[in-house]
């Protein structure tokens, strides 16, 4: 099972981005989703999580009322809008999907991951 993230670039603090996450697969139909992003020299950090319904959400104290997980299960696809962007944003950002169908902020919940997609948020 492959993930494909994308949508990272480079965008000035205050600016916004959306990535997005999908599979040839229907790897998400059952399947909670989430986000996590690993800055240089630091360990990789949960974001967000968005169960396989949909009607479930969690976020990272630091991206709450930020950013935004969404999901379309009839395009295998999940979203993150995220918004008023800050320099501390700046990370490789994965999307991965976890054995679980209800939401989770443990990455040993999460047995597939995406190849990461680069957001740089300038000052």
């Amino acid at each position: 099972v492959q993930l494909q993230a994308s949508g990272g670039g480079l965008v000035q603090a205050g600016g916004s981005l959306k990535l997005s996450c999908s599979t040839s697969k229907r790897t998400f139909s059952n399947n909670a989703v989430g986000w996590f992003r690993q800055a240089p020299g630091k360990e990789r950090e949960f974001i967000a999580t968005i169960s396989w319904r949909g009607d479930m959400t969690k976020y990272a104290d630091s991206v709450k009322g930020r950013f935004t997980i969404s999901r379309d299960n009839a395009k295998n696809t999940v979203y993150l809008q995220m918004n008023s962007l800050k320099p501390e944003d700046t990370a490789v950002y994965y999307c991965a999907a976890s054995r679980l169908s209800i939401i989770s902020i443990t990455t040993l919940d999460y047995n597939y991951w995406g190849q990461g997609t680069l957001v740089t948020v300038s000052s």
